[in-house]
């Protein structure tokens, strides 16, 4: 990936540019709003900590509502060389390995919500989202460049332009939140063991590299998909853990193997197949202010969630284009911030609690684990899709 362009190579052209923005992180949620805010004409600089965007993790699922807001962006043609659209998502039991319940995605997913569900890698959605701010006019990219105090004066002797608002972006471990004097986020208990069956090898059965597959058993539940056009399979086990904890090969395998304990033999030898990636202990946020009046918050930085409804990415990506609209065209700064906040609250409250009703399904044990799955076996997957229209069918204004 080239290195940032300095200022003087590709300056904003600031004719008729009423308001600029300064972006702190350039994860998903960055770089996606960076996006979505010059092509509303509005002047942005990101500026991002480390010397290179090199993405953590292997991959990610893009639901409808994120890969609509996407190509609204004009990321279509990029990403798809890139992304693999499953023909369905499963829940499949742990222990017996039947399928529990399918929801069908491919084709239908294209026209039941006018948009794919993707799954792709971390590293070329960041890519594509780079590049294209990387190719924006309005848009500044700052490699290199720690924001510890995110105050209008700190950046500006950064960047040499004193936003009018700054944008939190940066995550779980939020410096602009810091900023704020809000509280930090709370350890969930909860811990994300990542591994992968890396592009060329065979996948093991019982995984299947087509689809979607939720696997659910007592206390933890093991998500396997696609990681992207280049092969390769992504393998994500969810349990109770500790925030701390010993690193190493030879300690993950260890770890997901107790969080697995009792689950079917097949399937727990299939993972020793799986390289491991690392522990990511899962932090979270309640509810609280988002903004200051200067400084807004957007994504993890906002409201980090637990991952068992998979929507944190398309949460942030929903966020970047809202405050984009909200901003757009604005004479009044405070106004459209909390317009913004209005508008995305209830969104991810509700959604915060559809992945809390999955956690206490997809983790279920004894009598109601055997209710689950009868309840789950007898609804068509048709209908089961119906569950997710609120979801996926969701529409930005102008995407």
């Amino acid at each position: 990936m080239p290195p940032s362009a300095p200022a003087s190579e590709a300056p904003p052209t600031d004719e008729n540019v009423s308001l600029t923005v300064a972006i702190v992180g350039a994860g998903m949620a960055g770089l996606t709003a960076a996006l979505a805010l010059a092509a509303k004409g509005i002047a942005v600089d990101i500026l991002e900590r480390a010397s290179g965007l090199d993405a953590v993790g292997a991959g990610l699922q893009l639901s409808p509502n994120a890969t609509r807001i996407l190509a609204a962006l004009g990321l279509s043609e990029a990403l798809a060389p890139h992304w693999v659209e499953p023909d369905e998502i499963r829940l499949a039991d742990g222990r017996s390995l039947r399928r529990v319940a399918t929801v069908p995605a491919g084709r239908f997913a294209r026209n039941r919500w006018d948009a794919p569900y993707a799954v792709v890698s971390r590293a070329d959605l960041q890519r594509a989202l780079a590049d294209a701010v990387r190719a924006h006019p309005l848009c500044r990219l700052h490699l290199g460049t720690p924001v510890a105090d995110a105050t209008p004066e700190a950046i500006a002797r950064h960047t040499g332009r004193h936003p009018d608002l700054i944008v939190g972006a940066d995550g779980v471990r939020s410096n602009v939140r810091a900023t704020m004097g809000l509280p930090p986020a709370r350890f969930s208990g909860n811990v994300a063991w990542r591994l992968t069956v890396p592009p060329g090898r065979p996948v093991p059965h019982p995984f299947d590299p087509t689809v979607v597959t939720a696997f659910l058993g007592r206390n933890a539940h093991l998500v396997a998909y696609p990681m992207g056009a280049g092969g390769g399979l992504n393998l994500v086990a969810i349990g109770s853990g500790r925030a701390e904890q010993a690193d190493g090969d030879i300690a993950a395998r260890d770890a997901v193997s107790a969080l697995l304990n009792g689950w079917n033999p097949a399937l727990r030898d299939a993972l020793k197949q799986a390289e491991p990636l690392g522990r990511w202990p899962l932090y979270e946020i309640a509810d609280g202010d988002w903004h200051d009046g200067t400084r807004i918050l957007i994504g993890d930085a906002a409201h980090a969630m637990m991952p068992f409804s998979a929507q944190g990415t398309a949460m942030a990506i929903e966020d970047a284009a809202a405050l984009a609209d909200t901003l757009s065209g604005t004479t009044r700064l405070q106004t459209a911030l909390e317009t913004f906040v209005a508008l995305r609250k209830p969104r991810i409250e509700r959604v915060r609690a559809r992945g809390a009703f999955n956690r206490f399904a997809y983790h279920a044990a004894g009598p109601l684990r055997l209710g689950r799955n009868l309840v789950l076996s007898l609804r068509p997957p048709e209908r089961l899709a119906e569950d997710f229209d609120w979801l996926y069918a969701h529409r930005l204004p102008g995407a």
